[in-house]
């Protein structure tokens, strides 16, 4: 899914005051992590992972794993902390 920069700063708005649902550790992407990520995105389109120092991969690494993984688009990756943004069948979100 490709987001053009209006649409990407929007959904980065509405992420700003949101806290982070998941972390990825020590263990990495997991497929328990990628299941539970697709899972949320199902429910609530837009959510905030963080990734802790401890995570051999890097924060652009692991976004564009998950992302390839849960088909969903990587809205922004700021520090260790990744937006990612999958519409829902019915989508709440409305992109400009």
């Amino acid at each position: 899914m490709n987001l053009n920069n209006k649409q990407r700063a929007y959904l980065s708005g509405l992420a700003a005051d949101m806290q982070p649902i998941f972390q990825i550790g020590k263990s990495d992407v997991t497929p328990e992590v990628v299941e539970a990520i697709d899972e949320a995105l199902a429910k609530r389109e837009l959510i905030k992972v963080s990734v802790l120092k401890n995570c051999a991969n890097t924060p652009a690494g692991a976004a564009e794993m998950l992302s390839g993984r849960t088909k969903s688009a990587v809205v922004r990756v700021i520090g260790r902390k990744i937006v990612l943004y999958r519409p829902a069948k019915k989508p709440v979100i409305q992109l400009p």
